[in-house]
């Protein structure tokens, strides 16, 4: 499979504390990557850099090609609203909008009509069994549907990668494994390489490889499947 999106030599440091020390990864087309490590251990910080979220102090970062720490701001951001998706731990949908308007959000920014993005966003709702709360707001909704919504709203730009952070951390089990099994099924069925940073063993069980961040630098350790 072809690199997609790497990352060599990243070091990070929030005042006197160093995050990344050194951390590397590399993502290849379609697959699904677990970061793991204790809590503190930079993971989170390294998705953060991969996605042009944050600027590494050292070290690259590139994407097909193209290194993302030279990028202007306003590349990177067009990048992250047509080419990455994203899932946090809490969801972070917009609690003013009902759960459709969340869906059909990054469609509307790019510039597609209402009409087109609500129909685009209603089958990615569809696709993951969150249909039923189109008309609610995020406020109306379980956890698990909440989290389902924040997954569609991630896969409807037809993303080339999908960051998820921590997705099942907020969710008991059930959910958590339900999320999982959605998320992962339908970024395999598209083609989007899924970048995901967990702590538990049983959601990095949906990954193809692991990749351990310790104390901010980073080792693969064997294929999962």
């Amino acid at each position: 499979m072809t690199t997609l999106l790497s990352a060599e030599g990243l070091h990070k440091s929030f005042g006197k504390t160093s995050a990344l020390d050194g951390a590397g990864i590399a993502i290849r087309e379609g697959e699904v990557v677990a970061i793991m490590g204790p809590s503190g251990s930079g993971k989170s910080t390294l998705l953060h850099c991969l996605a042009g979220i944050l600027p590494p102090d050292s070290g690259t970062v590139t994407y097909r090609g193209q290194d993302l720490t030279a990028m202007t701001d306003n590349a990177r951001s067009e990048l992250r609203r047509t080419e990455f998706g994203f899932v946090f731990q809490f969801g972070q949908l917009v609690p003013e909008l009902t759960c459709l308007e969340n869906v059909a959000l990054p469609l509307r920014l790019s510039g597609m009509k209402r009409k087109d993005a609500e129909r685009a966003s209603r089958d990615w709702m569809e696709r993951l069994e969150v249909d039923t709360v189109a008309d609610q707001r995020p406020g109306e909704t379980s956890g698990g549907q909440g989290q389902r919504v924040a997954v569609a709203r991630a896969l409807v730009t037809a993303p080339k990668v999908v960051f998820a952070d921590e997705p099942t951390g907020a969710l008991d089990s059930l959910n958590g494994e339900r999320v999982m099994h959605l998320l992962t099924t339908a970024a395999r069925e598209t083609g989007a390489a899924v970048v995901l940073v967990t702590h538990e063993a049983r959601v990095a069980a949906y990954s193809d490889r692991e990749v351990v961040v310790r104390d901010g630098r980073s080792r693969d350790v064997e294929f999962v499947r």
